[in-house]
């Protein structure tokens, strides 16, 4: 598959529960559609099996387990979230952060089943440790910037030329995205121009008063960095 230039992680904002989440991944789809970029969504554990079933574009899970089929009471297997008809998963988000052998073991689960794996990572210096792992993307995201409106590209442009030299170092074959802070046209081309290969969002789009017209201001960033 095509690996996503914007993905947008729903979280859990009341904007997208339930039925938003469905209307709100339809104006991301109509957009990655309409600028011819790829593009993905990432809601609640809940509403995965909402949007696959009501939307054609990639969805990733937000969390999944390491865990095997079997006991596991209050877990996210890794399965499960495929038959709900994930690609993949945010790993290591800095809202649901782990011990890196933890990211590890749920990267080779997700490998098991034939899911994306996206790890985020808080500094360079973790971007390169997970990337030994050989996940499919690492999203560095400063959490300090996240949610702020000031963007990693703009406030701390050499957190991302930095770790695409990392991560390319360790593998490569791991892309790298960015996010934090992150909120206009003109923060996605300066990431990209920078080096990273596609961005990682949320409240930017989620809490937009227009969803879809962010959107297009985002792709049509991602476009003028080509």
């Amino acid at each position: 598959m095509n690996f996503p230039k914007i993905i947008v992680n729903l979280k859990a904002y009341p904007h997208s529960l339930g039925e938003k989440s469905v209307r709100l991944s339809e104006d991301i789809a109509d957009v990655g559609e309409e600028k011819g970029i790829s593009v993905g969504v990432s809601p609640q554990y809940a509403d995965l099996y909402r949007v696959t079933n009501e939307v054609d574009l990639p969805v990733y899970a937000q969390h999944v387990d390491p865990l095997e089929p079997g006991r596991g009471t209050g877990f996210l297997l890794p399965e499960a979230a495929e038959k709900a008809g994930a690609v993949g998963s945010l790993v290591n988000h800095s809202e649901r952060q782990l011990e890196l052998d933890e990211i590890g073991k749920i990267i080779e689960r997700l490998n098991d089943v034939g899911m994306i794996s996206l790890v985020c990572a808080e500094d360079v210096e973790t971007a390169g440790k997970v990337a030994e792992f050989g996940p499919d993307m690492v999203a560095v995201e400063p959490p300090e910037l996240i949610g702020t409106g000031r963007s990693v590209s703009k406030v701390q442009p050499d957190i991302i030329e930095e770790t695409v030299e990392e991560v390319r170092g360790v593998d490569s074959d791991v892309h790298v995205l960015c996010g934090a802070g992150v909120s206009t046209g003109e923060d996605v081309e300066i990431a990209l121009k920078l080096g990273a290969e596609g961005i990682l969002i949320a409240s930017a789009v989620v809490k937009a008063d227009d969803p879809g017209e962010k959107m297009a201001e985002l792709a049509d960033g991602a476009l003028s960095a080509e």
